[in-house]
């Protein structure tokens, strides 16, 4: 008999439910589409980038990246999505046994990372605002709290002081993901990235910059801290053609993608009003979404495909119940989400 680790048998895979439909709005990314430099740069250096490795440990990503957030090139680490560097520092800064601690309901993908690394998850309720709470976080002794915000699914953020208080009082780690800030009013805790020797932050070029398909993400931290990041993610983690879309549109395309999410932003808050039109009350979001509770959301989600719209179903999130979670882009794809909405409901 093959010797299977015990702890992964009740471990299932990351498959929300979903089939192809002429809208998709289920994953928040850039509904836009890529950033220009792209396209100039698979057409340039595509084919000769195929056949060779790229640099260990992404030295000129790296370099983009410190650039655009401002830090030394010693403070970043980068990886595979910003998951993918999530899942390098539980495993860079835990034992096995020690517990990972987060708000719930959070990024699915956080308990996973944690149990597949032998870390027991400990959720800690989102408080009644939906901030964060401080108290609760800190009474898990966890050594490594995982911080979303804004927060998916919620879209809510974190308050300042909340934030600051958990990383002075923290016994270890503070990873902060920031997947959706560049559509946050505010609410950017780079600085903490720069200031505090225990704090992660973690960014991804697959939201706002429209790379999702190229998987390139990036933490900054202090030099330790990164340099431990770095052990556990090993020296090939992007494709070189990842690396070289995602430095030209650090390099290039900051202002296309400031568009893109400012036009996600004002249509996310149309949608909002769309929505309250039918009845409904979407939590607030500083994301490029809106999660929206819906009684018996799964019948609902999949009337919408049906549809041909995508959203993504929750059921009994807590504090929430069940809910749709709703991506925001061009307008047509909104207003067909709301129409497929109105004639489920």
């Amino acid at each position: 008999m093959i010797p299977f680790r015990d702890t992964y048998r009740d471990i299932p895979l990351y498959s929300p439910a979903k089939k192809p439909c002429r809208v998709d709005l289920s994953d928040n990314t850039n509904l836009f589409g890529p950033p220009p430099s792209a396209e100039r740069v698979l057409r340039e250096e595509g084919l000769q980038r195929l056949s060779r490795y790229p640099a260990s440990y992404a030295p000129d990503l790296k370099r983009a990246v410190a650039a655009y957030a401002g830090v030394a090139v010693e403070n970043v680490t980068t990886g595979c999505g910003s998951d993918d560097v999530i899942d390098c520092a539980l495993r860079a800064f835990l034992e096995p046994g020690d517990a990972v601690a987060y708000p719930d309901p959070t990024f699915v993908m956080v308990p996973l990372f944690a149990r597949l690394s032998a870390l027991p998850p400990v959720p800690v309720p989102l408080k009644a605002d939906h901030d964060v709470d401080v108290d609760g976080l800190l009474a898990t002794g966890a050594k490594l709290i995982y911080v979303c915000t804004p927060n998916n699914p919620t879209g809510t953020v974190a308050s300042r002081a909340a934030l600051e208080r958990l990383v002075d009082r923290a016994p270890g780690v503070v990873l902060i993901d920031q997947a959706y800030v560049e559509f946050a009013k505010g609410g950017d805790f780079m600085d903490l990235a720069r200031t505090r020797p225990n704090v992660l932050v973690t960014r991804t070029m697959s939201k706002a910059f429209g790379l999702a398909g190229m998987r390139v993400g990036w933490g900054v931290g202090a030099p330790e801290l990164v340099a431990e990041v770095e052990k556990a993610r090993g020296p090939y983690k992007h494709t070189a053609l990842g690396e070289a879309v995602a430095i030209a549109a650090l390099t290039d395309d900051v202002p296309w993608m400031e568009a893109c999410v400012a036009e996600a932003v004002e249509n996310r808050e149309r949608l909002r009003g769309g929505l309250k039109a039918l009845g409904l009350e979407p939590l607030p979001s500083e994301g490029n979404f809106l999660l929206v509770p819906v009684p018996e959301a799964r019948r609902v989600g999949e009337a919408m495909r049906e549809r041909n719209v995508n959203v993504r179903v929750f059921e009994r999130l807590p504090g929430v119940g069940d809910a749709l979670r709703i991506g925001c882009g061009p307008w047509p794809l909104m207003a067909s989400a709301l129409k497929a909405l109105k004639e489920v409901l």
